[in-house]
Order: C-alpha cells, then sequence, then structure tokens
C-alpha cells in the first residue's frame, strides 16, 4: 500500500463492519450471486465511488478472508483494518479490530484466548464476560465496539426478555468506550437517548460514550448507505490515528447526519518563494492550524508575508512597522514573492490564488486563470481578521476600534450609514451656505445702514440748487445699472439650454445588445421608440432655442452700441455743467459736480440691495429650517444605528453568557469632541477632561446649553469650570455648526467573567490584567465570522488560564464553522484545541524550513515529539494529554 500523508486531519470515511462473501449466505439466508473474488472486486469499486478510505472487517468468529479482501483493497489505497464479531457470554455483539499489518496468524490467536464455546459454530457465545474480552482486546493492542448496542443482542437492551440490564458493563467507561446505534441519537426515543447521552440518573457514566454508524455489510452495494459508515478525522488512516480519535470524540467522530457542508472562506496553501522562508509550503487545514516552533523558526514571518500577499490592512502603527520590517528583511532583499490558494465565501465560494511579488501590488487570478480585478483583502477576503504580536492590545487601548469589531454582528445597514454620512455631509454645507448667507446679509445691511447719511449729504447739495442743473445724473446712473443686465439675460437663457442638452438621455442602455435574448424585448423596444422621438422633438426645441438665442445677441448689438453711444454724449455734457458750476467752499464746480455725482452713484448701487435683503431673509430662515430637519433626522438616524447596536449586543449576550456581559454606551467615544475643544484658543487636554465623565451627555444637548449661556452649561452638572463655562458661551455661529457636525459614536462596554469555579464574577474591562483583557476581546473575535482568524503568538497577550479554561473551548467549537490561524508557544492550543494542521518551523542557518513531514495532526508521532519540545509549557500539556487519552 502507498504510504498516504496529507499534511492536515481530516474526515476519513470509515465503514466498520464490512463481512467477507460468505457471510449473506450464512447467517442472512442471502444470495449475492458472486463468487469470491467477483464480491471482493465489487466491494473495492463501491468503496472508491463511496469515497470510502477505511474498512473494518467483522466476521462472526472468523478472520480467514481477512488477507485475500485487505490485498484488494490496498491497490486502492483503502485501508483494512482486520478483525472480527464476536459474542460475551452475556449476549453482547462485540466487533474487535486491529492494526492495518496485523497478521492473521495474531488473529487467530486472539480468537483462541477468547474461549469461544464453539470456535467451528462461529455464533455461539463465548465462555468470557464482555469486560474479560474488552480486556484481552486492548491488551493486544485491539480496538472494540459495542454492535447494534440497541438491539436485542446489544450491550443497552433494556428489556429482562432479552437477557437482563447490563449496567455494570454499560457503566465501566475504561473498557467500554464506543457503541454502534442504528441512526441517530434523536430517532433512538426518549429513554435511549437521555442514556447515551448521559442524562439518565440510572445509567450515568464517568465519561459519555462515543456513538457511530456501522450498520452491518453483508454485500457490497449496502455500503452505499450513509448508515454503514462513520467519519473519523485523522492526519493518514491508520490504526493509531483511529484509536486515537476516539480519546477525543468531541473533535474527531462525526456520525453521516453530523456532516454538513459549512460555507465558509478558507486559505488552503501558502507558497513563498524566495528569502528566509523560500521554498516553504503550507498545506493549511479549514479548521484550526498553528504553526509552532522556536524562536526565530519564521513563525511570524510566515504570517507576516500571509499579511502582505492578502494586503490586510494593521491595526496600529506600531504593528504596521514592525510587520513591514519582517517583510522586506525576509522577502524584499530577495525580491521574493507570496502565493496563496483560498476559497472565498464572499464570492460564492470560488476559489482563487493570489500572489504577490514584493514591491508590487497584489494579483488576484481566478478559477479560470484569468487576471481579476477582486482585491485579496476587501473582496475575497473582506471580514478576515489579523492579529500580529501583540496588535490585539491595540484593541483595548482603543474604544473606537473595538467599538468596529462589533460592526460585523450588525445586519447589513450600508444604507443606514450612507444616509446618516450624507446628512452630516449636507448639514457641513448647509452650514457653509447659513454662514455665506449670513455674511451676506451682514453686508447688506451695512450698506442700507449707510443709505441715510449718504441722502442728507445729497440734501445739502440740492438745498444748493445743484438738483435741477445736475437731475441727469442719477438717472444716467440707473442706465450705466441696466445695461448689461440685457446681455446677461440672453446669456442665462444660453446657459440654461446647453445645460438642458447635455442632460438629454443617452439610451445605449436599450441598445439592441442590451435587449438581445430578453424573454419581454418588445415592450422595452417600443418604449425606446417612444424616447427616441421625445429626444428627437426636444432636441429640435432647442435647436430653435439656440436660433432664437443667436439672432437676440445680434439684435441686441446696435442697441448696446447707442445706449454707449448717447451715455457718453449725456456724460459729456454733464462734464460741462460741472465746469460751469461756481466755486463753492474752496472747491471748483468741477469738483463739487464729481462729488455729488459719486454721491448719486453710490446711493444707485445700493438702492438695488435693498431688494435683496427680503430675498436673503428668506434664504437665512429656509436654510434655518432645512438645519432644523437635518438635525432631526441625524437624531433619529443615531437612535437608529444605537437600537440596531443594542440589538445585536443582546444576541451577542446570549451566546456569551457566563462568559462576557457586553453593553452599548450611547454617545460614549467622546475623543473627536476632545479634539475639537482642544483646538479653542488656549485649551489643552486637562482642561477637556470632564467630558469623559459628562452624564446624560449629547452633542445636541451641550449646543443647546452653550446657546443658552454660561449659567446653563454650569447647572448641567458637566463639571465644567466657571472660566470653560465662559469659553463655550462665547463660540461663534461657525464653531457652534462645526459642534453640531460632530458624531460621537456609542462606546462597547465590556465585563469578563473572572471566576474560575463556574460562578459569576465580571469584572469592567477597564479593572482587568492586560491578559484578561486580551482574553475578553478574543472572546468576541472567536464570534460569528465567514473569513479566517489569524493571529500571531496570542499567549503573549491572554491569561494563560483563561486560554486553557475559556479559548481552547471557544476553537473547539467555533472550527467547524471557521479557519483560524495561530502562531504560538502555548501548548494548549493546538493540543487541546486538537488542532487539525500543525506545521513545525525549524531554523538552519539562514533559513527556515516546514518539510512535509512535520505537518500534520497531534496523531503523527514525529510533530507530536516535536511539539512537546518547542511548546512552551509543553511537556505538561502533553504529558496531560497522554494521561487523559492515552497516546505515548
Amino acid at each position: 500500500m502507498t504510504d498516504q500523508h496529507y499534511p492536515h486531519a481530516r474526515f476519513w470515511k470509515c465503514a466498520l463492519q464490512v463481512n467477507p462473501p460468505s457471510y449473506g449466505k450464512r447467517y442472512r439466508g442471502q444470495e449475492h450471486e458472486l463468487d469470491a473474488e467477483a464480491y471482493v472486486e465489487e466491494l473495492r469499486e463501491v468503496c472508491r465511488r463511496q469515497d470510502i478510505k477505511v474498512v473494518g472487517l467483522a466476521d462472526h468468529g472468523s478472520v480467514q478472508d481477512v488477507d485475500r479482501i485487505r490485498n484488494a483493497l490496498s491497490r486502492d489505497d483503502i485501508v483494512v483494518f482486520p478483525g472480527f464479531e464476536i459474542a460475551s457470554t452475556e449476549k453482547i455483539h462485540m466487533v474487535c479490530l486491529f492494526a492495518e499489518d496485523t497478521k492473521t496468524e495474531k488473529l487467530q490467536r486472539v480468537l483462541g484466548r477468547l474461549d469461544l464455546m464453539d470456535p467451528e459454530e462461529r455464533v455461539k457465545p463465548s465462555n468470557l464476560g464482555c469486560l474479560e474480552i474488552a480486556g484481552i482486546v486492548q491488551e493486544q493492542g485491539g480496538f472494540w465496539y459495542a454492535a447494534h448496542m440497541t438491539g436485542r443482542s446489544g450491550l443497552l437492551r433494556l428489556d429482562q426478555d432479552g437477557g437482563g440490564s447490563l449496567v455494570h458493563v454499560w457503566k465501566n467507561h475504561e473498557l467500554v468506550q464506543v457503541g454502534q446505534i442504528p441512526d441517530s441519537v434523536e430517532d433512538l426515543g426518549e429513554t435511549y437517548g437521555s442514556i447515551i447521552l448521559n442524562k439518565h440518573h440510572g445509567y450515568r457514566r464517568e465519561r459519555p460514550i462515543v456513538v457511530i454508524n456501522a450498520k452491518d455489510v453483508a454485500t457490497p452495494e449496502q455500503l452505499a448507505d450513509p448508515k454503514s459508515s462513520t467519519f473519523v478525522k485523522m492526519t493518514r488512516p491508520c490504526f493509531s490515528a483511529f484509536r486515537l480519535a476516539f480519546k477525543d470524540p468531541e473533535s474527531r467522530i462525526r456520525r453521516a447526519s453530523q456532516m454538513q457542508e459549512q460555507f465558509y472562506s478558507r486559505i488552503d496553501r501558502v507558497r513563498i518563494e524566495g528569502g528566509y522562508l523560500d521554498g516553504l509550503t503550507a498545506n493549511l487545514s479549514g479548521h484550526l492550524n498553528a504553526v509552532i516552533g522556536g524562536r526565530g523558526a519564521g513563525k511570524s514571518t510566515l504570517l507576516e508575508c500571509l499579511r502582505y500577499a492578502l494586503d490586510l490592512p494593521h491595526k496600529a502603527r506600531d504593528a504596521e512597522k514592525q510587520g513591514d520590517q519582517i517583510v522586506s528583511e525576509n522577502l524584499g532583499k530577495a525580491g521574493g514573492r507570496v502565493i496563496v490558494d483560498l476559497c472565498s465565501a464572499a464570492n460564492n465560494m470560488k476559489h482563487y490564488r493570489v500572489i504577490r511579488r514584493y514591491g508590487e501590488p497584489p494579483r488576484v487570478i481566478d478559477g479560470n486563470g484569468n487576471e481579476s480585478t477582486l482585491h485579496p483583502g476587501s473582496d475575497l477576503l473582506p471580514e478576515a481578521e489579523f492579529y500580529g504580536q501583540n496588535e490585539i492590545y491595540e484593541l483595548v487601548r482603543s474604544p473606537g476600534a473595538l467599538t468596529r469589531v462589533l460592526d460585523r454582528f450588525l445586519p447589513d445597514n450600508a444604507g443606514q450609514r450612507t444616509r446618516l454620512d450624507s446628512a452630516y455631509r449636507k448639514l457641513k454645507e448647509n452650514g457653509d451656505r447659513l454662514e455665506k448667507a449670513k455674511e451676506k446679509k451682514d453686508e447688506i445691511e451695512v450698506r442700507i445702514a449707510e443709505l441715510p447719511r449718504l441722502r442728507e449729504r445729497v440734501r445739502q447739495y440740492r438745498e444748493q440748487g445743484l438738483e435741477e442743473k445736475l437731475n441727469l445724473v442719477p438717472l444716467l446712473e440707473r442706465e450705466r445699472q441696466l445695461e448689461p443686465r440685457m446681455r446677461q439675460e440672453i446669456d442665462r437663457i444660453h446657459g440654461a439650454r446647453l445645460y438642458f442638452e447635455e442632460e438629454l438621455p443617452d439610451l445605449t442602455f436599450m441598445s439592441d445588445k442590451a435587449l438581445e435574448d430578453l424573454p419581454h424585448a418588445d415592450p422595452f423596444l417600443e418604449g425606446r421608440n417612444i424616447l427616441e422621438t421625445l429626444i428627437e422633438t426636444v432636441q429640435r426645441k432647442l435647436d430653435e432655442i439656440g436660433t432664437a438665442v443667436d439672432e437676440a445677441g445680434r439684435a441686441l448689438v446696435p442697441q448696446e452700441e447707442k445706449l454707449r453711444r448717447v451715455m457718453a454724449e449725456s456724460e459729456m455734457d454733464i462734464e460741462r455743467d460741472f465746469a460751469a458750476l461756481p466755486a463753492m467752499a474752496g472747491r471748483s464746480g468741477r469738483e463739487i459736480g464729481l462729488a455729488y455725482q459719486g454721491l448719486l452713484r453710490e446711493i444707485e448701487r445700493i438702492r438695488p440691495v435693498q431688494s435683496e435683503l427680503g430675498t436673503v431673509d428668506a434664504l437665512v430662515e429656509q436654510l434655518e429650517q432645512e438645519r432644523r430637519n437635518l438635525l432631526g433626522d441625524i437624531s433619529n438616524l443615531r437612535s437608529a444605528r444605537t437600537a440596531a447596536k443594542q440589538n445585536a449586543v443582546g444576541r451577542i449576550n446570549k451566546r456569551l453568557i457566563g462568559k462576557l456581559r457586553i453593553a452599548v454606551v450611547p454617545d460614549g467615544l467622546r475623543r473627536p469632541l476632545r479634539d475639537f475643544l482642544q483646538g479653542l484658543p488656549k485649551v489643552g487636554p486637562e482642561r477637556t477632561k470632564w467630558v469623559e465623565d459628562a452624564r446624560a451627555f449629547t452633542i445636541m444637548g451641550l449646543v443647546s446649553a452653550i446657546r443658552k449661556g454660561k449659567d446653563e452649561l454650569l447647572n448641567k452638572g458637566w463639571g465644567l469650570t466657571e472660566g470653560f463655562a465662559e469659553t463655550l458661551a462665547g463660540l461663534d455661529t461657525a464653531r457652534l455648526h462645526a459642534l453640531e457636525a460632530i458624531d460621537m459614536e456609542d462606546r462597547i462596554s465590556i465585563e469578563l467573567n473572572i471566576s474560575h469555579s463556574g460562578g459569576d464574577r465580571f469584572r469592567d474591562l477597564g479593572d482587568l490584567s492586560l491578559g484578561q483583557q486580551c482574553t475578553a476581546i478574543l472572546h468576541l473575535l472567536l464570534l460569528n465570522n465567514p473569513d479566517p482568524l489569524i493571529m500571531d503568538q496570542p499567549e503573549d497577550n491572554l491569561d494563560n488560564a483563561f486560554i486553557a479554561e475559556r479559548i481552547v473551548k471557544e476553537l473547539r467549537s467555533e472550527k467547524t464553522e471557521r479557519q483560524f490561524l495561530f502562531a504560538t508557544h502555548n501548548a494548549n492550543i493546538p493540543v487541546f484545541g486538537d488542532a487539525e494542521w500543525i506545521g513545525v518551523c525549524t531554523a538552519a542557518g539562514d533559513r527556515a524550513e516546514m518539510p512535509s513531514d512535520m505537518q500534520g495532526s497531534i496523531d503523527v508521532r514525529k510533530i507530536r515529539d516535536h511539539g512537546a519540545d518547542i511548546l512552551e509549557g509543553g511537556r505538561e500539556a502533553f504529558t496531560q494529554r497522554r494521561a487523559r487519552y492515552g497516546f505515548d
């Protein structure tokens, strides 16, 4: 048989009660019309079709056909565990299996030790009890399970007619570990179900029994029945890994009904070419993966190269600097590249290859070998989470980043975010327009305020009899204001025509190609014809407007020239009138005339402005109403955002009962407000500390209090000093508008249960040790995500007791629905987490490597030995596992 080696543990389909050709006729009276050779060949073919990789042989009291079947199936790399079925003196049917290389002679010797009543009559029971047989099988290195466990000849028979209850046998968890049931536990009924689930008081065991499906196979086609097989997780199918799997059934044993396909993203393979890890290929599992190795063996380098290839951002500046340095030193000098094969849940589980050469952007190649426009991080793995060394600690120190962790638990609220962003943008634009409108209003009012003074001066000139002599001056000034307006109005109509023409629809969206193959194309074609007619009609009208505008423009030219000519002549007449005026108070008549003309011109320039005041007042009122509406919309949207987070937190708390308590603190992220206040003159960090502790505090409430004045601010109980209250009360409108545009988001409050005894001792995140704080955050990171979680040495920031008692349990539960990849020195994660893939990094000179025989699961002795030597505290963890599970 070829020595198959898979780089990670996976579930292998195992048919564990397969019988030889003669079984059906001998014990069931069934004819299969196949001779021995044909039977074995058919058995081999069905195994191949059903992807069965392990077969357990279980003829009644006989091993005579073992070699024939084993030799045939081994040609397809199907592993055969030889064995037999035997009945104990209590009539308990027991299937006993042995290692794949066990010789027939040894099996016959074992049968001889089992004291069969009549070796020639194989179905007759042994003179030995079940526990005695189990002890002998175990002593001989074998494995057994209780066949037909809930049947009349089974271990768990509950009727007296079947031989009476065998509770004393059932409760021996050391010798009685595995039993076969016909289907699912739920189909067994309440009594059997409660016993098997270890909830029945009278049958309570120290360790629950492991249940499998292993239907008695008498003919090859019966292998197609899902109830004939059980799935066992092993790095490669072999007897030592098989037996070890039953020591950790929660992780490694599945019946067919439990093998549900999960749809989540996976990184299948990482290959590095060039640099410190040149040639390293990691073939990852879709579940829990752990990179182990001594200091400097390349664990962090592997993960940072993976992050670089996927172009996943760092969470903190220090982490970014460290990551860039690692990639530069270990990949950049050699111009190396990283190749990643992955499956993307965001893209309907399609497969992609990502290639990134140092110094170049990442490339994505789709399943057809074409270069794609997708980005590996934001498009393929949009929710992937990556934390380098100490990077998880940045979440603890950044309340805003911690809030972002909850975003992925919220329903898809892109529309809500868009509306809120749009409302804030409009609020800013409104503030800018309102400021300009008020400035214009102030300018108009200042200019209008000059009219009484100007008119008083004109009155003085008139008293000197100048009005009659210069009555043409104000009329000419009015003409000077009107003359350019004629041309401006023509230009305005021309501009409107151009704008309208640009807005005419483009019908390429309804082209013949766009409508091709549509089932209801005819109505679209008719609609297109209607639109085309409309566009042609409008275009003709626009052409007519254009012609009219051109004609009006040409017709206006002589009138403009005439006006300029007659106005110039009138100006010359006025100049002569100025010269004829008598001197007065030391000024010549010309100087007096120019002064009077200047006053009249200024009055005429201001007069039209008076009519603008009403328009500007109306605009200010409109903008202020618009602002009130926007602030109301923002309040509603922020309330909806808070409610959505509170609902999400409620769901999360249900999943984290006894571990974490999470709450939403509305308007709790106050850093943006402090930054704004510290931008005011003479305001430093110390003067804004009151913001963090202020209760019943919102931006709108603060602005309202500011507008009411200093006393209102002091009466709010927010802890402001009189001086700071005066500063706020003195803010101008522009700053108040900027203040209203600050989005003070909700903060997440977290409490961790620090009890190790199962009780409730919740403590706020700020009162925890660094390790406990990071443990609390990791509880959140382990929840609900279709994309991988990758962490470099999480134990650096995690409390070790919490890793063993809490995090490992979470990993074992979640790894069937999400991929995890850790670089670690802590044995608890790969050992008690039962990592499907462990990659051992070793350094040799200026290179690090991870050969294929150093990749696999804990059921591989070489990896187990290296793990015990490398991992910090590893021997203890491996010793504990040996004591619990019995491996060496």
